[in-house]
């Protein structure tokens, strides 16, 4: 054998015995390490999430641990995994972790070193292969605490999200009732108790303009709180908009959103959203089939009426307009749209008209086109409210022969 191959177990012999050495002074070490700690990584002091006790027998475990492993080379990675674990559950940053097992590392590393001075052991190359087995144990020990760290927050972030998910579940379609379900909500979602909110539902399209982020933003500038939930089919977004008017919400959803949207009325308090949000459905079914834009259901209540009622709406397509299905698609189409013009002019044969860009005499003679065809008199009081709900009800149920 070579003169390396008989120093090796004079080496072997000697590391064991600095580190059954350094063993009998662990409780003293421990205290110089949490102290250490507390000088050169502050955030053990600044965040306050690891209690003196807890990182006092967390060191205290981990540098028998790593000394241990020093002199027997055996794996004992428990207390490394244990802290990692710990250390994730109390959001610790894994990078100020780490640099406290380093902290560690050198605090061993000089204790060995003391102990060698003291033992007589000067020998250059042997203390060199103390070093060198120092700081493998330290990475080696350093990858577990990663390891179990990483494995503790994947853990944790599902249970989060799973917690997140029952919260807005708890909103949208709970009773919203409970105070303290209600405060643990507006904690975890980041949002006010109380004031002003709207619900804007949108259709989940691919469209890489419109994303939670540039939401949250958008609406940040305006100074309104906003959470996002992308759901299978929809895109749930809860608006604290407190005073702010929903003119200027609608208008930069408008600017934003590139899909068919619905946005709720304003309802009084987070309590409230579960009210919101079936607004804003109801709002978003308002839209016709491939229409894009931000339905509000300010400005279609006489439709989110019929989607509420909608025996009642086949009753009024029915009743006002069930004949002119007889008729080619094409007069029908020309006859449904004087109809609307005709509502909107509330019965001014000149103003229809003028909105349809046609003579009087023309309006009049589709008028009594109609009246041929359905019997009804649009003369009749109150002919208004009825056809005018007739003809969005025929926009949303159009009858199959349409």
């Amino acid at each position: 054998m070579g003169e390396r191959d008989v120093a090796l177990p004079v080496v072997g012999l000697t590391v064991e015995a600095l580190a059954e050495s350094v063993l009998l002074h662990l409780p003293a070490l421990t205290d110089a390490l949490v102290e250490t700690i507390y000088e050169q990584n502050p955030a053990y002091r600044e965040m306050g999430a690891v209690p003196q006790q807890d990182l006092w027998r967390s060191c205290h475990d981990n540098v028998a641990r790593v000394v241990r492993m020093i002199a027997d080379n055996d794996d004992h990675f428990d207390a490394a995994q244990a802290t990692g674990r710990r250390r994730a559950e109390q959001r610790m940053p894994l990078d100020d972790v780490l640099k406290s097992f380093r902290l560690g590392g050198r605090l061993v590393w000089e204790a060995l070193i003391d102990e060698a001075r003291v033992q007589g052991v000067v020998d250059s190359e042997a203390l060199l292969d103390v070093a060198s087995k120092v700081w493998e144990v330290v990475d080696r020990t350093s990858s577990q605490v990663a390891a179990a760290y990483h494995a503790a927050e994947r853990q944790l972030v599902r249970a989060d999200e799973r917690r997140r998910s029952t919260l807005w579940e708890g909103l949208l379609h709970g009773p919203g009732k409970d105070r303290a379900f209600i405060q643990e909500a507006a904690t975890v979602l980041d949002v006010p108790v109380n004031g002003g909110y709207a619900v804007v539902a949108i259709d989940n399209l691919i469209d890489d303009e419109c994303t939670t982020s540039l939401l949250v933003r958008r609406f940040a500038g305006l100074r309104i709180a906003s959470a996002w939930q992308v759901r299978p089919q929809t895109v749930v977004g809860l608006l604290a908009v407190g005073t702010e008017s929903p003119v200027t919400v609608l208008r930069t959803l408008r600017d934003v959103v590139h899909a068919p949207a619905g946005l709720s009325g304003v309802v009084s308090g987070l309590a409230e959203v579960n009210v919101a949000y079936r607004q804003a459905m109801l709002a978003r079914r308002t839209l016709p089939a491939g229409q894009i834009d931000v339905a509000a259901l300010t400005e279609r209540l006489p439709e989110a009426l019929l989607l509420s009622a909608p025996e009642l709406a086949e009753q009024l397509v029915q009743h006002w307009l069930l004949p002119l299905m007889t008729v080619p698609a094409a007069e029908r189409e020309l006859l449904l749209d004087t109809l609307d013009k005709w509502v909107l002019a509330a019965g001014s044969v000149r103003r229809t008209a003028d909105l349809a860009h046609c003579h009087r005499n023309t309006v009049i003679n589709r008028l009594h086109r109609v009246h041929q065809i359905t019997g009804r008199n649009l003369s009749d009081e109150g002919f208004h409210l009825e056809l005018g709900l007739a003809l969005r009800a025929f926009r949303l149920f159009p009858p199959p022969s349409a």
